[in-house]
């Protein structure tokens, strides 16, 4: 129990803390960051592929989408291989916004890994690998 515990807390925080200092002050929430981040990773893709990337669902992904295009960070347009599906991709504003926070997000995110050597950087890796593979051994539920 402590270690979930312990797990729990340190990941709220360190979304908290990014949050309030990168993407806040950016008009931004996390989880429009995280859709911004997979649009600039993969794009063009559909929005339930951004969905799936971003671990929300379907419905999260269009509201945030339909904020962050009136924003003019992403763009939609119609998949030539599917008439009904949506391929979103980033404006040029929405490339320079995403570049440019990710680069702060990054920064901050080496701050926090800071309180550990690479050693133990290296080892938290492979144990928090080892409990998300384990995570099928024992069936957990998961966002799809």
């Amino acid at each position: 129990m402590r270690m979930v515990l312990s797990l729990h807390r340190a990941a709220n925080m360190l979304v908290y803390d990014l949050e309030s200092t990168v993407h806040r002050p950016r008009g931004w929430s996390w989880p429009g960051f995280r859709v911004l981040f997979a649009i600039w990773l993969t794009a063009p893709l559909e929005a339930r592929k951004v969905a799936e990337l971003s671990g929300m669902s379907r419905a999260a992904v269009s509201a945030l989408v339909n904020t962050l295009e009136r924003d003019g960070l992403v763009r939609k347009e119609r998949a030539p291989y599917d008439g009904r599906a949506i391929l979103l991709g980033l404006t040029p504003k929405g490339h320079q916004a995403i570049t440019e926070a990710f680069r702060a997000h990054n920064a901050r995110e080496q701050d926090w890994a800071g309180a550990l050597s690479k050693d133990e950087q290296r080892t938290l890796i492979c144990l928090l690998e080892k409990i998300s593979a384990h995570s099928a051994d024992i069936e957990a539920k998961q966002r799809s």
